[in-house]
């Protein structure tokens, strides 16, 4: 979603979506995200200047999504850290959940992190993942645009991967 129309987030929504958030999977059920939610007139202008875009203007809610490295899995073998794959998956539930309600998102990730570190004072383990702006449609049409994705024959292998 790129436009959002001027319109609040209605409260439910935003607590359903919070919950989908929540409720996401993560490895060894660690749960190493935080939400930090932005939806103070003021307090949208700073986040606004960490992605300099005029869509991202629009948004009346943008939620920072945060690794939490202090909580988060570690596999054993070779100490892969799960922190930003599970934040991930929260952003994914967060998304759908959206979607369900009518809400649009936009998952961003080419952000000024140095920058989104120091406005919000992040202690070294959280890792800033991604902004999720979200908003009513300023179109409908957009919430049904089609996506342009691969071929299943391109993705999906059996049994062996086939290259």
């Amino acid at each position: 979603m790129r436009m959002y129309a001027d319109k609040e987030i209605a409260d439910e929504d935003l607590r359903y979506i919070l919950e989908a958030g929540r409720m996401a999977p993560s490895a060894s059920n660690r749960q190493p995200w935080k939400f930090v939610v932005i939806r103070e007139k003021e307090n949208l202008e700073k986040v606004y200047e960490l992605y300099h875009r005029a869509w991202f203007r629009t948004a009346p809610l943008v939620i920072l999504v945060l690794a939490d490295h202090s909580v988060s899995w570690k596999r054993p073998e070779d100490g892969k850290d799960h922190a930003v794959v599970d934040a991930s998956i929260a952003i994914d539930h967060l998304t759908l959940a959206a979607a369900e309600k009518g809400i649009g998102s936009c998952w961003i990730c080419n952000f000024y992190v140095e920058k989104t570190v120091e406005f919000f004072g992040l202690p070294g383990h959280l890792e800033p993942v991604a902004f999720l702006s979200l908003g009513y449609p300023k179109d409908k049409a957009d919430m049904q645009r089609e996506k342009i994705r691969k071929d299943l024959s391109e993705i999906v292998f059996y049994e062996k991967l086939n290259l």
